[in-house]
């Protein structure tokens, strides 16, 4: 159940975002360009995720909008997104998360986005099921520990040009 009601969160969020970034005189998307990913999908593509090591799958793409599952059963490298802003919501797990500092042996991995093998003086907070998470654009964020596997839907929100 929590699954849906996240799900249907995510989505009318998504969708509220994509609604206020539409520019003045541009014609709004039509119906058909609704995505919809049902519970039973959504539970689908949460059971195929990897037992023994980390993966991510795209499942809604919209445009620059992208929903994905992100699996994780061991840490990962931190992140920092220059011009989005990153949501998750804990489908399943534990782990923790650390936000801020500054990003070890940083490295650009594109225009827009940069990787370190760690973060220093970040805060760490533990994160679980049901929790929802905003990153804001330029933050240093990582899951650098998970306490089993821990499975999140993210979605990037570009800023609005």
């Amino acid at each position: 159940m929590r699954i849906i009601a996240g799900s249907t969160v995510l989505v009318a969020l998504l969708s509220l975002s994509i609604w206020a970034q539409q520019p003045a005189g541009k014609a709004a998307p039509t119906a058909s360009a609704v995505k919809i990913v049902s519970a039973s999908e959504l539970a689908a593509i949460v059971a195929k995720q990897p037992a023994d090591k980390n993966g991510n799958q795209t499942f809604i793409q919209l445009a620059q909008y992208s929903v994905n599952m992100e699996h994780r059963v061991i840490g990962q490298a931190a992140s920092v997104h220059e011009q989005d802003a990153e949501l998750f919501y804990v489908i399943d797990g534990a782990g923790t998360l650390v936000t801020g500092g500054k990003l070890v042996e940083e490295k650009r991995t594109n225009e827009a986005n940069l990787t370190g093998t760690s973060i220093q003086g970040g805060a760490s907070r533990k994160v679980s099921k049901g929790d929802w998470i905003l990153v804001p654009e330029g933050v240093p964020h990582q899951f650098p520990a998970v306490e089993g596997n821990l499975t999140l839907m993210s979605v990037h929100l570009p800023r609005k040009s």
